[in-house]
């Protein structure tokens, strides 16, 4: 008879779980639960700031704690680190934001267009042809 393997424990989505970073890829890391299953960590859910390499953020070795975000139908864990964390929130208020855009769109157009008239005058009025009066 085969030999029974001691079942994983069951993981689902949402659980916050612990493990270590095995693999660190340029697209992302692979984590080895506590469980003894593995699961992936995408670049994009390290952080809500700008991740340009995993290495920045993890390293081999290195313990985290991730939320477990989506279990697809072959088993895979895909794990997130970024839902763990407070996203900073700063309090907008919509439309003074667009009206500061608005204002800055407009004098720049403004700008511009004095530009081009400015350079349209200079290329009619530029010198005259010698030998014309």
């Amino acid at each position: 008879m085969a030999e029974e393997k001691a079942a994983a424990p069951v993981v689902g989505v949402g659980d916050v779980l612990t493990g270590t970073v095995e693999h660190i890829a340029p697209y992302g890391a692979f984590i080895r639960l506590e469980g003894g299953q593995k699961a992936m960590i995408h670049i994009s859910e390290l952080s809500y700031n700008f991740v340009k390499k995993v290495e920045d953020v993890l390293a081999p070795s290195q313990e985290i704690t991730a939320k477990v975000i989506k279990i697809d139908e072959k088993g895979r864990i895909d794990l997130s680190i970024k839902a763990l964390q407070v996203k900073e929130q700063r309090p907008v208020r919509r439309e003074e934001d667009f009206e500061k855009k608005l204002t800055s769109f407009m004098k720049q157009s403004d700008e511009k267009i004095a530009d081009l008239n400015n350079k349209v005058k200079d290329s009619r009025g530029g010198k005259r042809r010698p030998g014309k009066k």
